[in-house]
């Protein structure tokens, strides 16, 4: 089973890194088929995970684009049945491999994904800080991603992770929603990964105050109960006594501001109450050292009105928000007007002449872990102005131009043929989704002409059209989808726009 199993760990080179691969490395049992680590730092040295004992390693960087964006593109990369997803900062248990093995074994294809469980070490010599505490939650919560494997197709068919979420939170709770939601099944499995708590400086419980934007979003794409225990678990919180605590805080000052001293005394005194409050909720459980106490005293006025404010944020920024497509799983391109410079019936490999942009928008989708395909009409064979031989020398020049590409189609029938080939049959596509293991609805087919959207129609593929001089208007206008370049439209593309 770990044969058909890659291991992705996204990762910002925190020292934690290698303490989870000596802890991979040192395990016995089987192996899975590879470990992907995704570098997600913007700059810096490259990653060097030689360690002997570690399954094939393979190194990809996001160029710092997030969790989420680095947990897509190791997946996409990735050509695997089962995506293990580790956050760099977990320990695995030794016998972690052996339990991977048994949790995915036998699990029925209605089962899209398995989570590991994870224990959080506490002090014990003293009670634990408000920061441990909270870090301790991740015990009994759900669908996390600091281990959990799922099914690369159920991965694909929903677009994986929403990019939107930009930190390491909620962004695991919204896929396994939408995951559920296709009427997948997530399980729990009996495998174990410590998760210890992280060095923190003293103003982090300030910082991830952000997160309430984020479950405005959570609001937005999965309604009102998405907390509920039977969808993401997830408690909360004290939101609505912080929006008091805020609103009584405002009173008070405007009151004051409009001299009326004694309700805003007691709107203050309100404030100061809540306050107190939450302070003591805080305090009480910890350490109540000097370096504890003063922390939340602080923060315990911060945390409230940063809490309201990211929440009221959030409200104004996904305001129709819609649910996350992601990217495509394969881009396939006309050759002839579309990545190259249109030579009719050409046969001449010094005639492969990309036009502006092409190399760039083909490296730009395979940074992010898009397939990219070729699907081109050659009706010059059936018409004898040229030889198959010249097309695939063609195909070479373009390979050495623009390469490479994840499949190549061409179709040498002319247009009286009746081949189920020839754009605007669909056969091209199909037979390229079907040879990568792409369902047709995650492709997204670029050409210049009516054959190449009614091609990708006729799949269930969706079609960008970028039209040149020889398009006619009545096809542009026809196209459910224009752009005015192949720039533009790979942009469109990656911005989850098709």
């Amino acid at each position: 089973m770990l044969a058909q199993c890659s291991v992705v760990v996204p990762t910002i080179g925190r020292p934690s890194l290698d303490v989870l691969l000596d802890a991979l490395a040192a395990a016995p049992g089987p192996r899975p088929a590879e470990l992907v680590l995704v570098d997600d730092r913007p700059t810096g040295e490259p990653l060097r995970p030689d360690r002997p004992g570690l399954p094939p390693v393979r190194v990809v960087r996001t160029g710092g684009g997030g969790p989420a964006r680095a947990r897509n593109l190791g997946w996409r990369t990735a050509r695997t049945e089962w995506i293990a997803f580790l956050d760099d900062d977990v320990v695995p248990d030794p016998d972690w491999y052996e339990r991977l093995e048994q949790d995915l074994a036998d699990l029925g294809p209605d089962v899209a994904g398995s989570q590991g469980r994870v224990r959080v070490p506490l002090p014990e010599d003293r009670r634990p800080t408000d920061w441990e505490r909270g870090t301790a939650g991740l015990a009994t919560s759900s669908w996390i991603t600091a281990d959990l494997a799922y099914r690369r197709s159920a991965l694909a068919a929903v677009g994986g992770f929403d990019e939107r979420f930009p930190r390491a939170f909620r962004e695991d709770s919204d896929l396994a929603l939408r995951i559920m939601d296709t009427g997948a099944r997530l399980v729990r499995g009996e495998r174990w990964i410590t998760h210890p708590v992280r060095p923190t400086g003293r103003w982090t419980s300030v910082r991830v105050q952000a997160g309430n934007a984020d479950d405005v979003l959570m609001r937005r794409l999965h309604g009102p109960d998405w907390r509920a225990p039977h969808r993401a678990a997830a408690p909360l919180g004290r939101r609505p006594q912080h929006t008091a605590v805020t609103a009584a805080a405002l009173a008070a000052l405007g009151l004051a501001l409009a001299r009326r001293p004694g309700a805003a005394a007691l709107a203050a005194a309100t404030w100061a109450a809540g306050t107190a409050e939450f302070a003591w909720r805080r305090i009480a459980p910890g350490p109540r050292d000097r370096a504890e106490v003063t922390t939340m005293l602080a923060t315990s006025a911060l945390i409230p009105p940063l809490a309201t404010w990211h929440w009221l944020r959030g409200v104004v920024q996904h305001v129709g928000v819609r649910r996350w497509r992601g990217l495509p799983d394969l881009v396939l391109f006309d050759r002839d007007g579309t990545l190259v410079h249109d030579f009719p019936y050409n046969g001449d490999p010094d005639w492969v002449r990309p036009v502006d942009g092409a190399k760039e928008a083909l490296d730009a989708l395979r940074a992010r872990g898009v397939r990219v395909g070729v699907v081109s009409n050659q009706s010059g064979v059936a018409r004898g102005l040229i030889t198959t031989e010249q097309v695939h020398a063609c195909m070479k020049r373009l390979d050495e131009l623009l390469g490479p590409f994840d499949t190549v189609q061409f179709c040498p029938h002319g247009p009286d043929d009746a081949c189920d080939c020839r754009k605007p049959a669909p056969g091209m596509v199909t037979a390229a989704c079907a040879g990568l293991g792409v369902e047709p609805a995650r492709c997204v087919v670029i050409g210049d002409i009516a054959a190449d959207v009614d091609a990708a129609a006729a799949a269930g593929a969706t079609a960008i059209m970028v039209p040149t001089p020889v398009t006619r208007n009545s096809e542009v206008d026809a196209a459910p989808r224009v752009a005015a370049t192949l720039t533009a439209a790979v942009g469109d593309v990656l911005a989850g726009e098709w």
